[in-house]
């Protein structure tokens, strides 16, 4: 135990190594090895957080660590994405090292897991070696620093001269290696981490395929995001049904190309549902069709009305035409369209 207590003791040093200039001098073997001290230390919290006496050994142990920020227990869970961020902000870390870290970070789950430290006492049980997590159940700062590094390596594409073609080639290759929900997770995160007006406002001009985007700004990237989640479909569904609504509304709002094609695919969930009169409700008129129940709809419209102005009168102003195109009677059950408006 005072082997694992000693080990323990090294986690302030190498977060504070991860936020210093001594990255400079790392190379690709120096990286590997910080990732699988973090992830041992993720793994130890994950054995001993249902002991209580090993938890609080751990703790008091870590929160010696002055002068360094106080640490404690919970710390030791999000190892890799602490040292991920830090990794991420310093500026100092080489290109190789930060390619090396994108392809650790964003590797499908499971694939190409490497060993724990030889050095260090290896935990009870059968030796396994624990798997990372899925992308949509870590907390919410691995998805941000995942995001940042897609977006970091897109801007290192561009900044060595590289077309648009192939920088849209290498995020393909990227997003397609991944399990769906994982890939369209991240997506969404790296959208969510652009600054503020990097989609419609960038002066660089639209695209061929109709994105907005700058020659030499995030607006390129963000065109490059959202040409590869409209390009299909089926993938924009599945976007739009993984992520929850509050966030994509968020986007939406941020997005108009996002907000056009999320309100025209509402518009299709909408009209595949007909209205029961013995149930006094709206229902999915056939269910293997039906992407969306009435409630899920109505969810959906209302965290948009609830976005910026904007989002909220184009929301407003395509409720009003589809009521329209309905005939718009004023009488329940007759549209979806009018019983929304109704609603809202």
């Amino acid at each position: 135990m005072e082997a694992v207590l000693g080990q323990v003791e090294q986690l302030p040093a190498l977060l504070a190594v991860s936020r210093s200039a001594l990255v400079r001098d790392w190379d690709r073997l120096t990286l590997d090895r910080a990732l699988q001290w973090a992830r041992y230390f993720q793994h130890l919290h994950q054995r001993c957080r249902a002991r209580p006496q090993l938890r609080e050994a751990l703790g008091r142990r870590l929160r010696r660590s002055q002068p360094y920020p106080v640490l404690g227990f919970p710390t030791l869970g999000r190892c890799p994405q602490l040292l991920g961020l830090a990794l991420l902000e310093n500026r100092a870390l080489p290109p190789a090292a930060c390619r090396r870290l994108l392809h650790s970070l964003l590797q499908p789950p499971g694939a190409g897991s490497e060993p724990q430290p030889r050095s260090l006492l290896q935990p009870p049980g059968d030796g396994s070696e624990p798997q990372p997590r899925s992308l949509l159940q870590p907390p919410g700062d691995k998805l941000r620093a995942e995001g940042e590094l897609l977006l970091r390596r897109l801007r290192e594409e561009r900044q060595e001269g590289g077309q648009a073609a192939g920088q849209r080639r290498w995020l393909c290759r990227v997003l397609e290696q991944l399990p769906q929900p994982r890939s369209l997770a991240l997506l969404a995160a790296a959208l969510a981490v652009l600054p503020q007006g990097a989609g419609d406002t960038d002066p660089g001009g639209s695209s061929p395929d109709g994105h907005r985007a700058g020659a030499g700004g995030d607006g390129g990237t963000a065109g490059l995001l959202l040409s590869w989640l409209l390009d299909k479909q089926e993938r924009f569904s599945a976007f739009c049904l993984c992520v929850p609504a509050a966030r994509l509304a968020s986007l939406a709002g941020r997005y108009s190309q996002l907000s056009t094609s999320y309100l025209e695919l509402l518009t299709r969930w909408g009209s595949q549902l007909h209205y029961d009169p013995l149930q006094g409700r709206w229902v999915k008129s056939c269910l293997d069709k039906a992407e969306v129940s009435w409630e899920e709809l109505k969810e959906r419209f209302s965290c948009l009305c609830q976005g910026p102005a904007l989002l909220r009168e184009q929301t407003q102003a395509a409720l009003k035409l589809l009521r329209t195109r309905d005939g718009d009677f004023p009488v329940c059950g007759l549209s979806v369209w009018t019983d929304l408006l109704m609603e809202l």
